[in-house]
């Protein structure tokens, strides 16, 4: 049984408890020896609260009836180490911050507790998020699941391993800079950058600037993806930015399971505070439904016409990934982006520089800080300190114009396609590729450079999985943006897509299957 328990999705699991098939306790027992046996290796969980307390929390969730549980009850669920979760520390990744136990929960967090989970640690990241390659001092690297000679990407990168290997049922993290979509991309799972403002973050000391990076969710299927986000999504009076308007305007009634899902999961979504997961599963197609991609028009910008520097098979590997959607009825057409990439690139420097470097500065007045900060971060610092008003705002008038840009290509297409990463996984031991396809990389993070369009214009992007490299062993991401606000639409395709590719998903981590 406790196999078969953590090989189950959320929704799979909420439906199993609610019915009374599986207990909570015997979740959090099966999920504690997976945890035991696999993480000293992956090290994709840090700070794990203790054994004891977590199945004392777990037999207490037995406890409490059936009508007042929502969906994620007694799901166990690991925080990204950005994210606040009282009683364990909030470290970034940074050994300055081992001991820094936050006051109150942040409102992911919160949001995801008031639905049922149970925290049971941290999920590893890179010192300040900064890099899609998961290794820091305080806690190490966390390999690839499918690879453990290779990067887990980032910086959700313990968030995608604990996924790939069956640790958890679903996965929270961020993304600034595809650190939601390049993790995803590396672990053959699903990935969802939201909306800017749609998962809003707090506490946070701006409020009105800092809008790139956003929270948001893993999975292993759209669906437990989609009922993620719909758990953290929403307003707060505390984040003025955050979008107001609900993810589907269709409500689902407790009692109406007329969508897919929710037919299936009945019970398991009958709390009202559910309405918004009825509602956004409701718009899914069915499993196996592949008629939202006939006649959806995609527009491809591949490589933008060779401005990314790409590693051989990923352009190739995304393209045949597109033909399965081209086989269902989608129109794919190779466009121009219609705007300029250099252009763009130096106006994202300017903002992420402005966004960055106050996060690192708090910290450099400490003893010998600048001997433990990792050189990454005190690039962006340094950076930052010489950036004027002047500057922010001609890159804001850029980001402006290149919105307006991306809104042109909607004018005929549904979709945005792109690659998730232009390399394929790299060695664990290196902090970054130098060198892509015989370009040298003149930043730190010049090789994530695909996943800034859909961040620097706020819309919403999920990645998908795209197949295998040709040794089998490491995972390949497609990059799907969506319009506008349009999230549930978004997913809406997504669901789609993932009902041609049941062979890609179908491949797990050697450790994954028990072997």
């Amino acid at each position: 049984m406790s196999a078969a328990l953590t090989d189950r999705g959320g929704l799979e699991l909420a439906a199993a408890m609610q019915r009374r098939e599986a207990s909570c306790h015997e979740l959090m027992v099966a999920t504690l020896a997976r945890v035991e046996r696999l993480n000293p290796a992956a090290n994709a969980l840090v700070n794990l609260a203790r054994a004891d307390d977590l199945l004392a929390q777990a037999r207490r969730a037995d406890g409490v009836a059936a009508d007042r549980r929502r969906w994620m009850h007694g799901l166990p669920q690991a925080i990204k180490d950005t994210g606040h979760a009282v009683g364990f520390p909030t470290t970034y990744g940074c050994v300055l911050l081992k001991d820094a136990l936050p006051a109150v929960d942040s409102l992911m967090t919160a949001r995801m507790k008031a639905a049922g989970c149970l925290v049971i640690g941290k999920t590893n990241m890179p010192e300040f998020g900064l890099g899609s390659h998961t290794f820091n001092e305080l806690f190490g690297a966390t390999p690839n699941a499918f690879d453990a000679a290779v990067s887990a990407g980032g910086s959700s990168g313990g968030a995608g391993v604990a996924l790939a290997l069956r640790l958890l049922p679903v996965a929270d993290g961020s993304d600034f800079m595809g650190s939601l979509r390049n993790p995803a991309a590396w672990a053959n799972v699903f990935g969802l950058r939201p909306s800017q403002g749609r998962v809003p973050f707090w506490p946070s000391a701006d409020a009105w600037v800092a809008q790139l990076g956003t929270e948001g969710p893993m999975a292993r299927s759209v669906a437990d993806l989609a009922a993620l986000l719909a758990t953290q999504a929403g307003p707060d009076p505390r984040s003025p930015l955050a979008l107001a308007a609900p993810l589907v305007d269709r409500p689902v009634a407790a009692g109406d399971y007329r969508g897919a899902y929710t037919a299936a999961l009945g019970p398991a979504l009958a709390h009202p505070d559910d309405a918004p997961v009825r509602a956004l599963l409701a718009h899914l197609p069915a499993p196996g439904d592949t008629t939202p991609l006939r006649g959806l028009k995609v527009a491809w910008l591949g490589d933008l016409q060779g401005h990314l520097a790409t590693e051989d098979g990923i352009v190739a590997g995304c393209e045949a990934a597109l033909a399965r959607m081209t086989n269902a009825g989608a129109a794919v057409e190779p466009v121009a982006p219609g705007f300029e990439p250099e252009g763009v690139w130096r106006a994202w420097l300017a903002w992420r520089r402005a966004l960055v470097g106050p996060r690192v500065a708090p910290l450099l007045g400490r003893p010998d800080a600048r001997a433990v900060i990792k050189p990454e971060a005190l690039w962006e610092h340094d950076q930052a300190a010489g950036l004027g008003a002047l500057d922010f705002m001609r890159a804001s008038e850029a980001r402006t114009a290149f919105y307006g840009r991306m809104l042109a290509l909607f004018e005929h297409h549904d979709v945005i396609a792109l690659p998730v990463t232009q390399v394929w996984p790299f060695a664990v031991g290196e902090r970054w590729p130098k060198v892509i396809a015989g370009r040298a990389m003149d930043t730190y993070h010049r090789w994530m450079e695909a996943t800034i369009y859909a961040t620097f214009a706020g819309l919403p992007a999920i990645s998908v999985p795209a197949g295998f490299h040709a040794n089998g062993r490491w995972p390949l991401g497609l990059q799907l943006i969506g319009k506008p606000q349009g999230d549930a639409d978004l997913l809406h395709v997504a669901a789609a897509y993932e009902s041609l590719i049941g062979d890609w998903l179908a491949r797990r981590p050697p450790e994954a299957t028990g072997r």
